[in-house]
């Protein structure tokens, strides 16, 4: 196993736990990075963070 598939998770379970302390703009960067090829689990993800971490919930688009 390389350095990099073992310590991915965890750097991936540290970046779920800090998410809410995250700015916005690293939490975007960081989803679209993990989501890059991978449309099928996007929303998936995004409802496991927004369940975790209330305060990255999106505000309503302006109509």
């Amino acid at each position: 196993m390389t350095d990099e598939k073992r310590f991915a998770p965890l750097l991936g379970e540290a970046a779920i736990a800090i998410w809410g302390d995250m700015p916005r703009d690293i939490q975007e960067a960081l989803f679209e990075t993990a989501m890059k090829n991978r449309s099928e689990l996007r929303h998936d993800l995004a409802v496991l963070l927004h369940e975790r971490h209330p305060r990255t919930l999106h505000p309503a688009k302006p109509q």
